[in-house]
């Protein structure tokens, strides 16, 4: 009996190698597990925490936009951009995310999916081998879709009647803009030829500007905007201090617009990468303003705070192309000349008796193009032969089909209020309330 429990012994040992080998084997593959729950979590918290600072944008616009225009029109702008929000989040809804993101082209890599709605996953489930939840991405890139339309509302301000507006918001938000992002972000043609946009200084700020170019050829400068001597009259924003406020939502904003960007914070790269990108948005910020400050001062003699605004603005659309790869200098670098262009080009427009009410052309369609060229400067992946090939594409195609839908709007419904309306101000006109009542009453 002694001599066979040693080989009773052996024989136990012998059968339970199996079990240990796969016991072995469960941590390697129950961490591997972890490691890839760990990572979507992290990739929908980045784009969750990235769409709520972008929508955080909404009332950047707002703000920015009720500084700028005369105080008898206030309540109108405001009005306009909470609707164009809401308009977005239904129309991406719809069709555009679909038409972005295809699961199947209607024609390959220039147009997705038509009348196809966004979906989400299934209650208590992820979608399977996904890095990331369907909902967080619906959510993050509705938000790109908003802040295009924002970009048009400043530029038509104190003229343009509210139902037009609105009907240009749907075509914007529903057509126009997710076909041409999609050429980029839904893997279409400008993607396969190599174009760089990292988080849309032409896919979104550009393309809105190009739209805003279009209606405001269309629409027309306000009533008393250039005298028949040819000279410019000034007609100074309503509070300054919401002008600022505006803009200082919107630098804290575009943090989660270019930060969300990266689309990835599941590894220590993407954390480092993330870090970096938000650094670099902010110097060129920084470097906008400051450009801003120099140029007003030495063009003008006296520095112009609305141009200062707009040059933090725009050093922020310059560097929404590439905010990774570039250093801390070049990021001041690129921030500064968008901001110095964007205040050079203001008087052009005045030239050429473009009335862009908030400087959101200036801001960004021409700071957004120029962002979008230098990206070769730091991204080598990319050349400025496939930059100019993509701004144009984009340009041609956001420009065409907005001057068109305008002229169609003109043409059926009007786009523009009477010149009493203008006078007397949008608010009254098109609204029936002020925002300002004791003022206006008190006048």
């Amino acid at each position: 009996m002694t001599k066979t429990l040693p080989l009773i012994a052996t024989l136990a040992a012998l059968a339970a190698l199996p079990a240990a080998a796969q016991e072995a084997a469960a941590p390697a593959e129950a961490a591997a597990a972890v490691g890839a729950d760990v990572a979507y979590i992290f990739n929908t918290l980045l784009f969750l925490i990235g769409g709520f600072l972008v929508m955080w944008m909404a009332a950047g616009f707002a703000m920015l936009e009720a500084g700028l225009v005369r105080s008898r029109n206030v309540t109108t702008q405001l009005f306009k951009n909470i609707s164009l929000f809401a308009i977005a989040g239904i129309m991406y809804w719809l069709l555009g995310y679909k038409l972005m993101y295809p699961g199947e082209w209607v024609v390959d890599g220039w147009m997705g999916e038509l009348f196809s709605f966004a979906s989400l996953d299934a209650v208590g489930s992820a979608g399977a081998g996904d890095d990331y939840s369907v909902g967080s991405d619906f959510f993050f890139q509705l938000m790109f879709c908003a802040t295009t339309a924002s970009i048009v509302s400043g530029t038509l301000a104190e003229r343009v009647k509210l139902w037009p507006f609105l009907f240009f918001t749907i075509v914007l938000t529903a057509v126009i803009y997710p076909i041409e992002a999609s050429w980029q972000w839904g893997g279409g043609w400008l993607s396969g030829l190599g174009f760089a946009d990292f988080a849309g200084s032409t896919l979104v700020h550009a393309a809105g500007g190009f739209a805003a170019l279009a209606g405001v050829i269309v629409l027309g400068p306000r009533s008393g905007k250039f005298r028949p001597d040819g000279r410019m009259q000034p007609m100074p924003g309503s509070n300054l201090a919401l002008a600022t406020l505006g803009t200082f939502i919107l630098w804290m904003g575009w943090f989660g617009f270019n930060g969300g960007s990266q689309l990835a914070l599941g590894t220590i790269n993407d954390a480092a990468d993330v870090s970096r990108i938000m650094v670099n948005t902010n110097m060129a910020a920084s470097g906008g303003v400051v450009a801003a400050i120099l140029v007003t001062q030495l063009v003008y003699g006296k520095i112009d705070l609305t141009m200062v605004l707009n040059g933090a603005l725009a050093g922020l659309v310059s560097i929404t192309a590439e905010p990774l790869t570039p250093s801390i200098f070049a990021s001041v670098l690129i921030g500064g000349i968008g901001g110095a262009i964007a205040c050079l080009v203001v008087p052009m427009l005045d030239r050429m008796k473009i009335d862009d009410v908030v400087g959101a052309i200036p801001v960004h369609l021409v700071a957004g193009i120029w962002g979008t060229l230098v990206v070769p400067v730091t991204n080598p992946d990319t050349s400025f032969v496939t930059q100019v090939i993509g701004i144009a594409a984009i340009g041609a195609f956001v420009f065409i089909v907005s001057f068109v839908v305008w002229s169609i709007l003109k043409a059926t419904m009007g786009i523009r209020v009477s010149k009493e309306a203008e006078i007397n101000g949008l608010d009254i006109s098109e609204m029936g309330m002020e925002a300002y009542p004791d003022f206006v009453q008190a006048k």
